[in-house]
């Protein structure tokens, strides 16, 4: 199957766009992460909800997860204030993208899946080959549902021995 088979309309945001917004967006959604696309369309970026957190959560906690344990729950709500009034662009960290997972709509499968892991993206973007204009989209979910093989039984009947 190719990539845009597998592609579906996913949510985007510009380097300019607020990053209060743009998390409030993925967990609204519930998304792994955002497509950052430019001006004209064309993907620029992933944005992983784990590179939200690693803005929001202070380096210090981030290098000594033991000490999470002193924030209580008001602290940790106020985490997030650290996002007002920057932009997108100020929470991409580019050294932990080595390049954009981005793939063709002609790309296929396995080729998707080695994107992913060898970028750690949870999102892919998939682009029109002349305009590299954005098609769509491709999670991990959706690819792992496409590549894992089907069942005879569903995944609780199984665990519960029947």
């Amino acid at each position: 199957m190719q990539a845009h088979e597998l592609a579906r309309p996913f949510p985007v945001t510009r380097p300019e766009a607020d990053a209060l917004e743009a998390a409030r967006m993925l967990a609204e959604r519930r998304l792994p992460g955002l497509i950052v696309v430019d001006a004209g369309g064309r993907p620029v970026a992933v944005l992983p909800g784990s590179q939200i957190l690693r803005f929001v959560v202070p380096r210090y906690v981030q290098a000594d997860p033991t000490l999470a344990r002193v924030y209580d729950e008001s602290h940790a709500d106020r985490m997030c204030r650290r996002l007002g009034g920057r932009k997108v662009r100020d929470v991409l960290v580019p050294e932990r993208a080595p390049h954009l997972p981005v793939v063709p709509g002609d790309a296929q499968a396995m080729e998707i899946a080695a994107l992913m892991a060898d970028t750690h993206s949870p999102v892919v973007a998939v682009v029109d080959g002349r305009t590299g204009r954005l098609i769509g989209a491709i999670t991990v979910s959706d690819l792992l549902e496409r590549l894992l093989p089907e069942s005879a039984a569903a995944p609780d009947d199984r665990a519960h021995g029947g």
